[in-house]
């Protein structure tokens, strides 16, 4: 991907097919909060969906989706999971203002049952070399300033970090978890009521073959990940539907 002066993710937009993929997520997006139950009682439904991607996101990094009847989850990327879900609200100002605290953050909430003792310092600092760390300084940049529509930011944050793995363990928790606050931050969808990542779950080489493709920086790659995360998006939508379906007032 080559970032140019001035907003570097602005060519993008005009990449094939990212335009109408843009579009027909944000549709989606906005439909699903137009639903009826999701005018007032929103805050259920939203806190439904960000359990849903908890356990997918885990699952797809191989963790058991289910959760126990006691409420001792054992799993420890399952549990990180759930941590970050939680915390996503209360980092939503911190990942606007200084995303690389908030990045951080993540990995220590994800990450903290993964490490050994003696590995705890660890926590929240990325392990890159020298133009791993640039890159990711330089993405962090461009979360604050740039100024294109969400999808495309959602894409480039979730995949950037899918393939820089800056911390070493949890990056894919931390990268979905990411998507999700520039989702939210963006407006694309404010109460984050989607769940994209049961998407990624149910094909996962999809997924995978998608950021193999993101990673190789060339346009098609890049334009193909991100018309794969705008589906993915619609297909979120879709699930919130199902939530807030089940959610009506028989």
């Amino acid at each position: 991907m080559s970032l140019l002066a001035g907003d570097p993710l602005r060519q993008l937009v005009d990449l094939p097919g990212v335009s109408d993929a843009v579009e027909s997520a944000r549709d989606a997006l906005a439909e699903v909060h137009r639903h009826p139950t999701n005018r007032r009682g929103w805050p259920a439904t939203s806190a439904e969906a960000s359990v849903r991607a908890a356990r997918a996101s885990a699952a797809i990094d191989g963790a058991s989706p289910e959760l126990p009847e006691d409420g001792q989850v054992d799993d420890p990327r399952l549990a990180g999971a759930l941590r970050v879900a939680e915390s996503l609200g209360l980092l939503l100002t911190t990942w606007e203002r200084a995303p690389l605290q908030a990045l951080a953050r993540l990995h220590v909430l994800a990450a903290a049952d993964l490490v050994h003792e003696r590995e705890a310092d660890a926590l929240g600092r990325p392990q890159l070399n020298e133009d791993g760390t640039a890159r990711l300084d330089l993405l962090a940049k461009v979360v604050t300033t740039t100024k294109v529509p969400g999808p495309v930011l959602y894409a480039v944050v979730h995949g950037e970090l899918l393939t820089l793995r800056p911390f070493g363990t949890a990056d894919g928790v931390i990268a979905r978890a990411a998507g999700r606050l520039v989702a939210i931050g963006t407006g694309l969808d404010p109460r984050g009521l989607g769940v994209p990542e049961v998407s990624y779950l149910r094909r996962p080489h999809e997924y995978a073959s998608a950021a193999d493709a993101f990673a190789t920086g060339t346009a098609d790659g890049v334009a193909g990940w991100i018309s794969y995360c705008c589906k993915a998006l619609e297909a979120g939508a879709k699930e919130a539907t199902s939530i807030a379906d089940a959610a009506s007032p028989s």
